[in-house]
């Protein structure tokens, strides 16, 4: 790591760091921060000639304390260029692989893993990308803030530049967006930016693209996308047993907690503990403050699932956020039926009948052998939460329950049943640094790890290892896509 000053026009900055492992690209996304000059406006004095973005620093010769000249205009925003088409086999053996088999990595901007990993995962959602395309392609509407509005059209373009490109991308120009919405990820400390909490990037950034995405004037089917993809309807059941009092409420969530004590082992257990929980209010009946217990149910279920390991928490004696490590194990498929409510199990029987008979028939099983015995189906569908799917194709694209028409005049329906296609890690003992990293599901099935700029394919057997107990890679979120049936 060097200390260099840069001198540009009448400014001169000084101690900006150069991380010699990193490509000198993330300097010059270094400076664009502190410039406002794109990357690709840039000219920097180095012995004489230009720094290039494919130069190697240990030949450059540049040294501490060094100063360095640049040249450029500053624009408030700049798109980046459009990319010519880039044939596969105009490209070198090692890149026609990554162009094949997955999109590009992300290069890291200064303890930035926790953005990458929650976009990796973010740009493995098809309808997604879809949706925020439709939307550069409207416009911004007249009742979405500014800042949501550049942070999704930055998030659109990102979504491009991994989709076309056999290289890391430097995702600068969205960092400094979400930086600008949200300025808790811009802190600093002693001059490099902060490890951040993946999951609240991951809930902030889609609040933002909510706001965008919702609106009624753009020119796309579903007014509520992000709802429609990731929204979780809960009904809740409030219940005071000193009093007898008793309420319910309603509430939509983006996600499902798996609560960790010494009792869960299991995903599914954390999901039972995370539905129940106790708090203290007032009580109009007792005229004081009484305990009451919420058991929640789901009412609602998105096309994609997303489930946070609460691994963090507030350690009051050493007034400091902790970690728990604790193994908890989670299943290639989960059946969520037994969360359900009763309104919504009704919903749910014919779509599950229907993916049993499917499922039955691709074993070679008759329509009559598979359902004769419909509860005792189900039983055995939620004992196999921990085995994979084996590759079950699935008749369409996820859609959510009674909400979205597919093209074909059909409405898929969710069965209560998903299948895993993507986990963020966290790795490290303390909560304020180590690594976050990507593990998603490609459309071929094929698993790839997204390391910032590094894409590693991995083996299936080996994601559901990512469970924890000691200092590996262990699950934070995990994201699950919907088994759905034509109907």
């Amino acid at each position: 790591m060097l200390k260099v000053c840069v001198k540009w026009q009448k400014e001169v900055f000084s101690n900006v760091e150069i991380d010699t492992s990193q490509p000198p690209y993330v300097f010059k996304c270094q400076l664009y921060d502190l410039t406002g000059v794109p990357p690709e406006r840039q000219k920097i004095m180095v012995k004489g000639g230009l720094l290039k973005d494919e130069s190697d620093w240990s030949t450059l010769g540049v040294k501490q304390g060094q100063r360095l000249m640049m040249m450029g205009t500053a624009d408030e925003i700049v798109k980046a260029p459009e990319k010519g088409p880039v044939f596969v086999e105009d490209l070198p053996e090692d890149e026609q692989v990554v162009a094949l088999g997955h999109s590009a990595g992300l290069f890291n901007l200064g303890n930035t893993c926790y953005m990458n990993s929650t976009l990796q995962c973010l740009h493995s959602v098809p309808e997604l990308k879809s949706a925020l395309s439709k939307y550069s392609q409207s416009g911004r509407s007249n009742d979405v803030d500014h800042s949501s509005h550049m942070l999704t059209v930055a998030t659109c373009e990102l979504f491009n530049d991994l989709d076309k490109s056999v290289k890391p991308v430097a995702p600068m120009q969205f960092w400094m967006l979400l930086r600008k919405k949200y300025p808790q990820f811009g802190q600093l400390h002693n001059g490099s930016f902060m490890q951040q909490d993946a999951e609240e990037c991951w809930t902030q950034l889609l609040y933002s693209l909510s706001l965008s995405l919702r609106s009624p004037n753009t020119r796309y089917e579903n007014p509520d996308t992000v709802k429609g993809l990731f929204g979780i309807d809960i009904i809740s059941r409030v219940h005071c047993q000193e009093s007898g009092e008793e309420s319910s409420e309603t509430e939509s969530i983006y996600s499902l907690k798996c609560h960790i004590s010494q009792e869960v082992n299991h995903l599914h257990e954390g999901l039972k503990h995370g539905l129940k929980s106790e708090l203290e209010k007032a009580s109009p009946a007792l005229g004081r403050s009484a305990i009451y217990l919420k058991e929640s149910r789901i009412n609602g279920l998105p096309r994609y699932l997303t489930i946070q390991f609460v691994r963090f928490f507030w350690k009051r004696e050493s007034n400091q956020k902790a970690k728990i490590l604790r193994k908890v194990d989670y299943p290639l498929e989960l059946d969520v039926y037994d969360f359900c409510s009763e309104d919504l199990r009704k919903k749910l029987e014919a779509p599950r009948q229907k993916l049993r008979d499917e499922e039955g028939k691709k074993l070679g099983l008759k329509s009559s052998e598979k359902s004769s015995d419909s509860k005792d189906t189900d039983v055995k569908m939620s004992e196999a939460e921990g085995s994979s799917s084996n590759g079950t194709e699935e008749s369409s694209v996820a859609t959510s329950q009674d909400r979205v028409a597919s093209d074909t005049g059909k409405e898929p329906q969710l069965t209560g049943v998903y299948d895993l296609v993507a986990v963020l890690t966290h790795k490290g003992r303390s909560a304020d640094s180590g690594h976050y990293v990507a593990w998603v599901k490609q459309e071929s099935g094929k698993w790839i790890e997204y390391d910032d700029d590094n894409p590693i394919p991995q083996r299936e057997e080996d994601i559901t290892k990512l469970s924890g107990g000691g200092d590996w890679h262990m699950a934070y979120i995990c994201m699950y896509k919907a088994r759905v049936v034509d109907m």
